[in-house]
Parts: C-alpha cells; sequence; structure tokens
C-alpha cells in the first residue's frame, strides 16, 4: 500500500498539534492551580473551542465559580455540555448538577438523572451516590430502593462513608429479599468505559 504524501503530511500535522495541544494545556492548567484564572483563561479557552475536553471542563468550572471571569451558570453549563458528550465524568457530574438545580438551563431532573448516570456507570463512586439517591426519592426515575441500594452501595464500596450511611438508613426501609436483589446487582455490575 502507497501512502500518499499528502496523507503524510496531515498526519504529522495531527501529532505536531497533539503535542502542542498537550503542552498547552499542562501550563494553562498549572496557572488555573495557582489560582492564575486570568492565564488559564487565556491559555485554555482557545483550546477548549478547538474541542479539548479537559479545557472545555475547566472552563466550566472558571464560569460556574466566577474564576477570572464573570459568574456565568450558562456558560459553564454549555462547556460541561461539550466536555461531557466526550465523556469526560466530572464534566457529566456537574451537567448532573447545573440540571437538577436548574443553573443555567431550566431545571430537568430526567436530564440531570442522564448525565449522572453516565459518569456512574463509567464507575464514579459520587455519581453513583446521587443517582442511588434519585432513585430513593424517584426523582427522574420512578423510585426503586433496590436500584437505589444497588448505586449506593457501589459508592460505598469504593469508600464514600456518606454512602456507607445512607446505604444504612435506606436498608432499614427494604424487606431482605430486596436488599439480596440489591446486592446481586451491585455484584453483577460493571463498568462502562466510554467509546
Amino acid at each position: 500500500m502507497k501512502i500518499r504524501p499528502t496523507l503524510i503530511l496531515i498526519m504529522l500535522a495531527f501529532l505536531v498539534y497533539s503535542v502542542y495541544a498537550d503542552e498547552t494545556f499542562s501550563e494553562g492548567k498549572a496557572a488555573y492551580d495557582l489560582k492564575d484564572y486570568e492565564t488559564a483563561f487565556r491559555i485554555l479557552k482557545p483550546l477548549a473551542e478547538q474541542g479539548n475536553a479537559l479545557s472545555q471542563y475547566y472552563l466550566g468550572d472558571m464560569y460556574y465559580n466566577g474564576k477570572g471571569v464573570l459568574e456565568d451558570y450558562t456558560e459553564a453549563a454549555k462547556w460541561y455540555r461539550l466536555a461531557a458528550d466526550q465523556g469526560h465524568v466530572e464534566a457529566q457530574i456537574n451537567l448532573g448538577h447545573v440540571n437538577y438545580r436548574g443553573e443555567g438551563v431550566p431545571q430537568d431532573y430526567v436530564e440531570a438523572v442522564k448525565w449522572y448516570r453516565l459518569a456512574a456507570e463509567q464507575g464514579d463512586a459520587d455519581a453513583q451516590f446521587y443517582i442511588g439517591r434519585l432513585y430513593c426519592y424517584g426523582i427522574g426515575v420512578p423510585l426503586d430502593y433496590v436500584v437505589a441500594h444497588m448505586w449506593i452501595n457501589l459508592a460505598a464500596a469504593q469508600g464514600s462513608e456518606t454512602a456507607r450511611e445512607y446505604r444504612s438508613s435506606l436498608s432499614e426501609q427494604m424487606t431482605p429479599e430486596q436488599i439480596a436483589e440489591a446486592q446481586r446487582l451491585a455484584r453483577e455490575w460493571k463498568p462502562k468505559t466510554e467509546e
């Protein structure tokens, strides 16, 4: 198979850009960590606009918390969404939060569940706890103690003390059969990886 020179140039340009973007992101993240948000914003925004999920997440955080920019929940939700669509777990959780609270987007519990679930299915303990609580109260999903217990149990197994305490109080409201079913579901659960 003969590779055309144009294809080689395109592949080389992509490789050079990837290395540049990684180094540039590291500079922006370092500025962010040093609370030099003005510099972080200046570095991260062009990367975010070019589709870098990590930069999009940090831009969302900056807008959400007013770090170096005016607090703007709508802009935060926009950047979280772009990163979340690429499988960024923390962005998915934060997008779940803004949908749950109606910050920058209309309040939408079903949408919140969607984003929490995506992060929970990747194995994030916080997201597993959040979605478990929503099942406890039937918020955005049907009330289901078995599924709630399963998610909360998964979070507790990762060391979440809050989830352990919540699981104990939830168990008091369940039958032994329901607890056994929830434990079976938790044992059989496998994380999904973003493709």
